[in-house]
């Protein structure tokens, strides 16, 4: 029996992410959300993704019941998920936020709750929800099973199950670097007022930004209700020849890196780095959008 290397389970974790069934719905909730929570790009990806594994691990380790439930409620997971991003929609629309988690970023005095706070509760509970509807779709779900059956200890089975699903969310923070290096979102133009309107006592401000992520969410919602109920996603359609890809590419890679000393150490090493940047890279950008607001703050009182 042949051990998948670790770096062998990330790619193949970035193969099963274009999977239709899987893409259609997390990257457009990653899209929206990241216009909705514009100010922590690179945070709120991580909340997000965060999300994602919650559900994906358990999986890995096992959790029979839950790939039971999965396989049985697919067509009904991904009504609600439909029903969700159109919620999702309508809470963008009106900048209305979750106080469920109160939690400070950097030397940031904002918080979840806050006016101008990051969604922190809403974002988590999308990753949650696109981790459900990914592992609705057969080749995510069947491919983390497989390569972590490759596993000659539980152990290694779950760093094996976190390769891949952190190679699904791969993608995703380098989407978030590049927006967040080039500071598309920074751009007046997304911070443009469209409408201003009363909504439960409170004045709500639409800006081009909130507007864009409430659109993406309400387009991907209706297409994900219609594909849902015409049939054109199932656990059966195309399926095979994508969860053979995705295993295929862990074998090839599992070839090429068997000839790498510590190649499993390496990886390890590399995502440690990854994630120690990241970090930084998330401390800067909350003393940046802080600056920005004590500059701000300073010229409208002077």
């Amino acid at each position: 029996m042949i051990q998948i290397s670790l770096i062998a389970a990330f790619v193949a974790g970035m193969v099963a992410l274009f999977a239709p069934c899987c893409i259609s719905y997390l990257f457009p909730a990653y899209i929206g959300n990241i216009f909705k929570e514009k100010e922590k790009v690179l945070f709120m990806t991580f909340i997000y993704s965060l999300g994602i594994f919650v559900v994906m691990m358990p999986i890995v380790l096992g959790a029979k019941i839950l790939t039971e439930f999965f396989m049985d409620f697919h067509d009904k997971t991904y009504l609600i998920g439909g029903f969700i991003m159109i919620i999702a929609s309508f809470l963008t629309l009106i900048g209305f936020k979750f106080s469920m988690i109160n939690l400070k970023i950097g030397n940031s005095k904002k918080n979840s709750g806050g006016k101008n706070g990051s969604d922190i509760a809403s974002t988590f509970m999308l990753g949650v929800v696109s981790g459900v509807t990914s592992s609705c779709c057969a080749p995510v779900l069947i491919g983390v099973i497989t390569l972590s059956s490759f596993s000659p200890s539980i152990l290694f089975s779950l760093l094996i199950g976190f390769s891949y699903v952190l190679g699904m969310v791969f993608p995703l923070y380098l989407a978030s670097l590049f927006i967040n290096k080039r500071n598309i979102l920074s751009n007046p133009v997304f911070r443009k007022s469209l409408a201003q309107f009363t909504f439960l006592d409170k004045q709500r401000n639409v800006t081009v930004s909130t507007l864009a992520g409430s659109v993406v969410f309400f387009l991907s919602g209706i297409l994900m209700i219609v594909i849902t109920l015409t049939g054109k996603v199932s656990m059966s359609s195309g399926d095979e020849s994508i969860t053979k890809s995705i295993n295929q590419v862990a074998m090839n890679v599992t070839n090429v890196t068997a000839q790498v000393p510590f190649v499993n150490v390496l990886f390890v090493v590399f995502v440690l780095l990854f994630v120690v940047y990241i970090y930084k890279q998330v401390k800067s950008e909350s003393t940046d959008k802080e600056n920005t607001s004590n500059s701000k703050s300073c010229c409208e009182n002077h």
